[in-house]
């Protein structure tokens, strides 16, 4: 390892972002987007040129109703502060019934999430249709907004040393 290499490493904190110490601290946020809908207003707000937080990471997935929970755990123990899913709007599905099943399964994993000490406002879930880029910059900053006011994960995270 070059000397370089290791100051760099030395001075980046654990998380990748500046401490909330600081006042820069961004939280660092992972979207779930279903393929048909949320991703495609995703794009659509890319496409539009409208403004939202850059801090979010994008996974795409075939719908929100197939969203793994040990995806967001696994997000949340490798550091997310903050996790959002987004699919079709109820009746939009393009698997018929993928929303709804996402929907009772989320009701139910943030039972466990409480359960487990992770503040409520760490995880986020949402409709965004395909043609909804404005919603979708809205959802982002609402997301980014309320993840910042909760401050850094400090649960499931990986201690580096």
């Amino acid at each position: 390892m070059t000397t370089e290499k290791r100051e760099l490493e030395t001075q980046r904190p654990a998380s990748g972002c500046p401490e909330p110490e600081t006042g820069n601290w961004q939280p660092k946020i992972i979207a779930f987007l279903c393929n048909w809908c949320s991703y495609a207003g995703a794009d659509l707000a890319g496409v539009s040129r409208r403004q939202y937080p850059p801090n979010v990471r994008v996974i795409r997935i075939p719908c929100s109703g197939r969203m793994n929970p040990k995806f967001i755990l696994a997000a949340l123990r490798s550091g997310a502060d903050g996790i959002l899913v987004s699919g079709c709007h109820p009746g939009d599905c393009h698997y018929l019934s993928g929303n709804y099943f996402a929907r009772r399964k989320f009701a139910l994993f943030r039972s466990l999430l409480d359960y487990m000490g992770i503040e409520e406002g760490r995880l986020h879930f949402s409709w965004v249709s395909a043609a909804e880029g404005e919603r979708f910059a809205e959802v982002i900053s609402e997301v980014t907004e309320a993840v910042r006011a909760i401050g850094p994960s400090r649960r499931l995270n990986k201690k580096v040393s």
